[in-house]
């Protein structure tokens, strides 16, 4: 069975998607559609065609689409695939407003396709055996989760305008990954954020510098830092400390060479970026995906996965704004 694909979106994300995904065995990009921006080279690379979203949403031999386009157009792209029956692969989120988040999500699951939320770290080797070891019990119960993530630089100013901001954009990895390795749902936020260093991020309203304090509901905790700007680069790290052993995941340095000399040791520094540290969690998604389709796999990250990462972030964020921790219950809207 060939499995054919339609990708929306040929930018960073979505250029590595489709190149990762007609790599693989018995899957076809069939489509490209990008009105944003001219998808002409990539689809010539991957052999696929450029069309327009209505003619590749209608191709009756589409059996899913790859949702990587602008984030304001995600919520419609995922409501027409539920609409046509085709399988769905969505970078998060699915939409900056939460009530739409939600009713999207309700509306995917009742329709029954198989849908799937770019949650990339998941599939990455380290996070998931991560994952693997805490739900074997070696380790013992985890009692706290420590998380960081950093990015080199700030993003552009006009990414920030439509990202979401800080906490939908990026933290909103972090707060998957604590439902991830904690196996089970928040139930307490406190969040404090501030614009430390960019001016242009906070001429958008948003925040270059976050700290959060997290509580699960049978009382586990979760502490989580984040920051658009560091000094050694993409700065991707975690801890889980267990009753019997403490797991770490340390940032994956460019290359493994040390140099030694009489002014001491150094190593390289950290990978440039997300696209390159999680280059291996990015193929293995598409790999998902396809698997999902061909042989209904479950996916390690669905839509629902968004919704919840989604409803700790706008809680957070309801924190930051009324300085005061926020209850999270089942349900919970902003």
């Amino acid at each position: 069975m060939t499995i054919r694909l339609a990708v929306f979106g040929a930018g960073r994300i979505g250029a590595v998607h489709a190149r990762n995904a007609a790599a693989l065995p018995g899957v076809e990009v069939a489509r490209v559609v990008d009105p944003g921006t001219d998808p002409t080279g990539l689809a010539r690379e991957i052999h696929a065609r450029v069309s327009a979203a209505a003619e590749a949403l209608a191709d009756a031999d589409i059996d899913g689409i790859v949702i990587a386009s602008p984030t304001d157009t995600h919520a419609e792209l995922l409501l027409a695939a539920a609409e046509r029956g085709l399988a769905v692969f969505c970078e998060k989120p699915v939409s900056l407003d939460f009530p739409t988040v939600a009713r999207v999500t309700a509306a995917v699951e009742a329709a029954g396709i198989p849908s799937m939320l770019g949650f990339q770290r998941r599939y990455d080797p380290n996070f998931r055996a991560v994952r693997e070891r805490i739900a074997s019990g070696v380790p013992g119960p985890l009692e706290q989760l420590l998380m960081q993530t950093r990015d080199p630089a700030p993003p552009p100013r006009a990414y920030v305008a439509r990202s979401g901001g800080m906490l939908r954009d990026q933290a909103i990895h972090d707060f998957d990954q604590a439902r991830y390795m904690l196996g089970e749902e928040i139930a307490l936020v406190h969040a404090v954020g501030g614009t430390l260093f960019d001016e242009g991020i906070a001429a958008e309203g948003d925040i270059d510098s976050l700290m959060v304090t997290m509580v699960s509901a049978s009382g586990r905790m979760v502490q989580i830092a984040n920051s658009r700007r560091s000094p050694l680069g993409y700065d991707q790290r975690l801890e889980a400390h267990c009753a019997k052993e403490v797991l770490f995941i340390d940032n994956r340095p460019a290359t493994d060479i040390r140099i030694a000399g009489p002014g001491g040791a150094r190593t390289a520094p950290p990978m440039d970026y997300f696209i390159s540290r999680f280059a291996e969690a990015y193929r293995a998604e598409m790999a998902g995906f396809a698997a999902l389709i061909r042989e209904g796999t479950p996916p390690l990250a669905t839509i629902r996965d968004g919704l919840e990462a989604q409803r700790l972030a706008e809680a957070a964020l309801a924190s930051i704004q009324s300085g005061r921790p926020v209850a999270v219950g089942p349900g919970w809207m902003p």
